[in-house]
Order: C-alpha cells, then sequence, then structure tokens
C-alpha cells in the first residue's frame, strides 16, 4: 500500500537527519531497513506483568500477534503501559484505571503506530486500554487474556464466587484454615483470569459484542492453543484494518453499545459493565447514559447459566458454543447489522454458531432466567441512579423495607460488623457510605458488604446492602452499587442515619429513604465531608476532576479525545 496514508511515514519516511534518526536507534534491535519502506507499524500494546497474575502469559500471546502481523506484511512493534493486577493493587485498581487510559493514549499518540493490538484482561486492564485507544481513534483490535480453567477441589469445581462462600464457612467453622489454604491453588490453576462471569470476563464479552474483537475471543480459555490461534489471526488482521482505514469510530457506533448492554443482560455480566461503558462512549463520543442501560436489557432474559447467576464457567461456554451462539439466539433482538474488526457484521459472525449444551446455552423462549441485565433505580437516596444486579439478587428482598445499619466508611464497617452488640437482623438494610469514586478514593469493590457473623450462624445468607461503591462481578447478593451523587460529596446517601427507613423496589426501580424532605434538609445543612482529600500527585488529580458513577467515574478532562495528529514535531 502507498504509505501516504501511514502515520508512520511521518518518521520513518523522512530524509536527512530526521529520518537518520528515527530508523537508526530502531535498527539496533535488529530490524532491516525494508521494514521501514510502507509497511503499516503495528503497535502491541501489552499489560503483561508478574503484578498482574490474570495478564501474566500475554507476552506469549504477542510473539503470536507478532508473528500475524509479520505474515501479513506488518511491521510489529510491542510497548508496555501501567499493569492492574485486580487481586494486588491497593487502595483499589479502579483508581488507577484512568492513568492507565492516559498511558495508553499518549503512548499510542506519541509513536509511529499506525494500528495497535490491545493485550488485556484482568478486570481494570480492558476498559482502561479501550478508552485509551477510543481518544486516538486509529484501527484497533482486542485480545483478551482468557479465562483460567475451572478449579477443582474435593470433587466438586470451584472458582471466584466461591471465595465469598469460603469466607462464611470459615467464620461458622466450617472449614479449617488448612482447606483454605489448599483451596487457594485449587481454584487458580491455570494461567488467565476469573473461570466466572466476573467483572474480567464481561469485560471481554463487551468487546466482542462491541465488535473490536474476532469471534470467540471471550471465552477460550486461556490455557487452550486456540487462544494462540486467534492471537495470530488477529494480528493479519490488524493489517488489514490499517489498509482498509477501519478506525475504532467506524465500530463503535450507538447501535454497538446497545448491542453490547444487550449482550451483557443475556450473559448475567457485572455492573462493573455499566461503569466502564459509559467511560468507553465518553472517549469515543457516543451519547449513553445510565437509563439506557435498564432501556436495553429490559426485556432480555439471562440466556447463560454461568457463575455467580447460575452453574457453570467460562471455559463451559465456549465448549457449548462459544458468545456467538449466544449471539445468534437473540438474533434481531440486537442490531445484526453492526460492523466488527474482521470485516463482518455481528451478524455474520454468528450465521454458522451452533449450541452444543441446551444446559449451558437457553433460548429467548426458554431462558435459564428471566431476571437479568442491569437495574438502575432512583429516588431520593440516588437522585442519578444506582444499579443492580437481580440475576445475582434473592427474589424474596426485591421489594423489601427495613430499618437501616449505617456504616459510615469501610474501616468502621470491619470494626463493627461482627460485633455481637451490632444491633441487626436479617430485615435491616446495611448501607455503607464514602466508597464512591472520591471519597475511597477510586470505588471500590466492598458493596457487597460480607453479613454479620451472628446472622450467618442463623442460616442467613442474603441481605439488603446499599452503597456508593462497587462489587467484584465474581459477588452475588441483593447489592445496590454506584448510588449518586456520592455521600463523600455529600449526596442524600451521607445524610442516612441508623434506624431511618430505605423502601427498595425493583419493580418500579425505586430507591426510597422515607424520611421528609424537611429532615434531610436539616441534616444536609449540619452535614461537613469526613473524607480527607489528597493534596499531591495522581491521587490530587483524581479526586478534582473524577465524574460521579452515573457518568462512568472518567476524569472531565478526559472525555472525547485528540485525535491521532502529533501537534510539535522536535526534530
Amino acid at each position: 500500500m502507498s504509505s501516504k496514508h501511514l502515520r508512520s511515514s511521518n518518521w520513518f519516511a523522512r530524509k536527512g537527519k530526521d529520518g537518520f534518526i528515527y530508523r537508526a536507534w530502531m535498527k539496533n534491535q535488529g530490524v532491516p531497513h525494508d521494514m521501514f519502506e510502507g509497511k503499516p507499524v503495528i503497535g502491541i500494546c501489552n499489560t503483561w506483568s508478574e503484578l498482574t497474575p490474570c495478564n501474566g502469559h500475554l507476552r506469549e500471546l504477542a510473539e503470536m500477534v507478532k508473528k500475524g502481523v509479520l505474515e501479513a506484511g506488518g511491521f510489529p512493534v510491542e510497548f508496555p503501559v501501567m499493569s492492574l493486577g485486580e487481586t494486588l493493587v491497593k487502595p483499589t485498581a479502579m483508581l488507577y484505571r484512568n492513568l492507565v487510559s492516559m498511558d495508553v493514549e499518549e503512548s499510542i499518540r506519541a509513536n509511529p503506530i499506525d494500528g495497535v493490538v490491545l493485550l488485556c484482561g484482568c478486570d481494570k486492564t480492558t476498559p482502561s486500554l479501550v478508552m485509551g485507544a477510543c481518544s486516538v481513534n486509529i484501527p484497533t483490535l482486542v485480545i483478551s487474556g482468557g479465562p483460567m480453567l475451572k478449579g477443582h477441589w474435593k470433587g466438586k469445581d470451584i472458582g471466584t464466587s466461591d471465595i465469598w462462600r469460603f469466607d462464611a464457612a470459615s467464620k461458622l467453622g466450617q472449614m479449617t484454615e488448612e482447606e483454605f489454604i489448599e483451596a487457594e491453588a485449587c481454584m487458580a490453576r491455570t494461567q488467565g483470569h476469573c473461570a466466572v462471569m466476573g467483572t474480567a470476563s464481561t469485560m471481554a464479552v463487551m468487546v466482542e459484542a462491541l465488535g473490536l474483537s474476532l469471534p470467540n475471543n471471550a471465552s477460550i480459555p486461556a490455557v487452550d492453543a486456540r487462544r494462540k490461534v486467534l492471537s495470530q489471526l488477529s494480528g493479519r488482521r490488524i493489517v488489514e484494518m490499517v489498509k482498509e482505514e477501519m478506525h475504532l469510530s467506524k465500530i463503535l457506533t450507538r447501535e454497538a453499545f446497545l448491542n453490547a448492554i444487550k449482550v451483557n443482560a443475556a450473559i448475567g455480566g457485572s455492573t462493573n459493565f455499566v461503569i466502564h461503558l459509559l467511560a468507553i462512549a465518553g472517549r469515543i463520543g457516543v451519547d449513553l447514559t445510565l437509563a439506557d442501560f435498564d432501556t436495553y436489557s429490559r426485556d432480555i432474559p439471562l440466556l447463560a447459566n454461568l457463575q455467580p447467576s447460575g452453574t457453570y464457567y467460562l471455559e463451559d461456554l465456549y465448549y457449548a458454543g462459544g458468545l456467538p451462539a449466544i449471539i445468534k439466539e437473540m438474533g434481531n433482538v440486537l442490531h445484526e447489522s453492526s460492523m466488527t474488526v474482521n470485516g463482518k457484521t455481528i451478524g455474520e459472525n454468528a450465521t454458522s454458531a451452533q449450541v452444543h449444551d441446551r444446559d449451558i446455552i437457553g433460548t429467548l423462549k426458554t431462558p435459564f432466567k428471566e431476571a437479568s441485565g442491569i437495574i438502575v433505580l432512583k429516588g431520593n437516596l440516588a437522585p442519578d441512579g444506582a444499579v443492580m444486579k437481580p440475576s445475582a439478587a434473592t427474589t424474596a428482598l426485591l421489594k423489601h423495607q427495613g430499618k437501616v445499619v449505617v456504616f459510615e466508611n469501610i474501616e468502621d464497617y470491619h470494626a463493627r460488623i461482627d460485633d455481637p452488640a451490632l444491633e441487626i437482623d436479617a430485615t435491616s438494610i446495611m448501607v455503607l457510605k464514602n466508597v464512591g469514586p472520591r471519597g475511597y478514593p477510586g470505588m471500590a469493590e466492598v458493596g457487597n458488604m460480607a453479613l454479620p457473623k451472628k446472622l450467618l450462624e442463623q442460616g442467613i445468607t442474603d441481605m439488603v446492602r446499599i452503597s456508593d461503591g462497587r462489587m467484584s462481578g465474581t459477588g452475588f447478593g441483593t447489592v445496590v452499587l454506584h448510588v449518586s451523587p456520592e455521600a463523600a460529596l455529600g449526596g442524600p446517601l451521607a445524610l442516612v442515619e441508623n434506624g431511618d427507613t430505605i423502601l427498595l423496589d425493583v419493580a418500579n426501580r425505586l430507591l426510597s429513604l422515607q424520611v421528609s424532605d424537611e429532615v434531610l434538609a436539616e441534616r444536609k445543612s449540619k452535614w461537613k465531608p469526613t473524607e480527607k482529600m489528597a493534596t499531591r500527585g495522581y491521587v490530587h488529580l483524581y479526586q478534582n476532576h473524577v465524574e460521579q458513577a452515573h457518568l462512568g467515574a472518567d476524569m472531565d478532562f478526559l472525555k472525547g479525545g485528540s485525535g491521532s495528529e502529533v501537534l510539535r514535531d522536535s526534530h
């Protein structure tokens, strides 16, 4: 192809001193001169890190991408960006999602890259990479790391969702410390991200439903050789995308976002999906609101019998037909003409898909569960909205009124939750404040608060829990999340007191604090912030610029994009 369309020609096609400098230092890596003569330069953005165990195999996948790029006549260059290991990063990986997106955006724009392959897997690595790439808007293709194989312990399949069950069993003396440690090795026994439909798997489904990956990206296990094949084919395809000038904005239409919302409902995806998809839409310039998640998932039943809403695991979904089989089952419920990175529509990609196990993939007429999707609640407690996942909730609690037990912050919760003197019963509603974007900071996954030991001993397994934070996609229960505006900003959640009554009415999308406007106004006049603001560094920047959950918790100055043009030339 002609080099006139290549961004990289602004570096490598230069004459004289400038071209000499750009090419010479690249040649110290053993690059032959003909690689600079009109070949599309493909950046491989890698989040490999030994501190991100879910992504620990991405170096191997990068080599397969390079092979594919070379086969298609491209010039592959791998580069790192900050990697977010969900299990290790404190105070929460979500605090740094926006920082990584900046790293990705500037790394792509500042370098001679014509197209980019995003290698991601662990929860926040996927949205952060996609957000950054959207703000540059060049040809982009996503490869997920894939799920680990399901664990086996004492004759049973186990996965990340079992951590919550193990924790409860340990508190009740039903599981010894030795068994707890043994289960650790039995659960995370292969490379890959969580084996259940947690946030990492939800993000992999999201990019496939948006059209940003090749078919079956979402469910091929990390250790399956077909994940390597997909990576090599992706390397070939990104070169063709550059030649076709298939930029992200050509794929990420509003219809593609609506498809993602509907598919997320059908697979029982994580509530974190909401906050990440909103942020991605804000970067690419697509009009998407919190209300859209309720509107467009309302009539979609749960087709996938996957934990935590069901029984099976991601590898089982792959063997049963993968995401293309679910997309085919959904048919014209989706915008089937939406374009994907392989040059075919999402409908065309699912044409030959088959369902091999009806216990795992249902139909629209005979779904696994009727309740699915993301419910958006509003009321005087959440004027800008709150979300919950009905497929993971207890049906009897979907309409519930109870007295409130307040925890002012996560430290207060940990200090008092197992106090025998805590005044709480099964009808109570647990409220956790100051775990939102600004207050925590970073909006931690603590919303699915563990129940008090004394209630676990009574056989209670679920209660209504409300917070301005998030919960892990592997979690479950009747949990209301992302209450907006958050308590740290003086939102209504900040004004809730012990003994107040809250009404949760999912059918009517209502979350109501049963306190008069006059009393709330009086409380607000006396309210003072309790959480400290950072005085320097990235956290200071984050707390001063992060938007609220109903807007995607991006930073206000990062919305939209600056394109791929480099405004100044240093040589």
